[in-house]
């Protein structure tokens, strides 16, 4: 039989290993090789939440920057702006502008501006942006990159690392004064698409020849692999634009992007002008009126 002294000690020893054994264990779980314990660690271990992504869906007041399409070009007469049928802030009941559709005729004739310019491009709306902010706009809206694309040739198109700086700090000018101000930003069209619809149409085509997107429509009835080759470029950087838009302004929390909705509309011959086939139409402003109201007053934006 065995001592009671050696008993004594035998279960202190086992009472210190086990003991030992908690306080390593425990040792591992907090710090261990760094990792945190399952279901723990600190909290600069553990990823912050995204910010929620803010939008009203029922601004109470627009201003609109860009280009020829926001200004109505040759959708009321040859080589003309027609501000009164665009399709952000115009006044044309046939059209519904997407100011009046959201904030009533009224409304709309006090409280929506139109700072687009013809032949603008992207380098040109931090300017744009300047005046629309003063306004205080609760939304602005922009369709602005055609005119990077569209140049003299393909070869003087606008860089994507330009066209995405000149975005960038468009935002930061309005960001500047009108920090709660949401954004609006509509994709570039479809070039290509327009190029193939329009130059079915002869008067269209000697329109074109006054100098119109040259990069694109130059040369419309050639399909030799030069001139397929220079199409495709116009449209791959067109392509590019858009997910430059898509990614700035998902960066913003109060910047929704059309999801390429204007990119995917498949203007027909109702849609574009009958002075040069190749800007929208009165109707092809209301369908883009359309596009932009239904983005805007969607609970969630469209997916691309």
């Amino acid at each position: 039989m065995r001592n009671p002294q050696h008993r004594k000690r035998a279960a202190v020893a086992l009472a210190t290993a086990a003991l030992t054994g908690v306080a390593t264990l425990t040792a591992c779980d907090a710090s261990g090789d760094g990792s945190p314990a399952p279901g723990g660690g600190s909290a600069q271990d553990r990823a912050a939440p995204k910010p929620a992504r803010v939008w009203d869906t029922s601004p109470r007041s627009v201003a609109a920057v860009g280009d020829s399409i926001t200004r109505g070009f040759d959708a009321c007469s040859v080589l003309s702006d027609c501000p009164e049928v665009s399709w952000a802030t115009g006044s044309d009941d046939g059209v519904r502008s997407l100011a009046q559709r959201l904030l009533g005729k009224q409304r709309a004739s006090t409280h929506s501006w139109n700072y687009a310019k013809t032949g603008a491009r992207m380098a040109d709306l931090p300017e744009q942006m300047t005046r629309a902010a003063a306004e205080g706009p609760e939304l602005v809206t922009v369709m602005a990159g055609a005119n990077d694309a569209c140049r003299s040739s393909a070869d003087d198109m606008t860089s994507v690392a330009d066209f995405r700086a000149d975005f960038r700090e468009s935002l930061r000018t309005l960001r500047r004064t009108q920090p709660k101000a949401q954004v609006y930003v509509s994709s570039v069209p479809d070039l290509k698409r327009l190029w193939s619809e329009g130059r079915t149409n002869q008067l269209g085509k000697q329109v074109w020849k006054l100098g119109i997107c040259a990069s694109m429509l130059a040369d419309a009835d050639s399909m030799d692999r030069s001139a397929t080759l220079r199409r495709q470029s116009v449209q791959d950087r067109v392509v590019a634009y858009n997910k430059v838009l898509k990614d700035v302004c998902a960066k913003d929390l109060r910047c929704r992007y059309d999801g390429g909705a204007v990119f995917d509309f498949r203007f027909d011959g109702d849609q574009l002008s009958h002075w040069d086939w190749f800007h929208p139409s009165k109707n092809g402003q209301s369908h883009l009126a359309d596009i932009a109201y239904k983005a805007v007053t969607a609970a969630r934006p469209r997916s691309q």
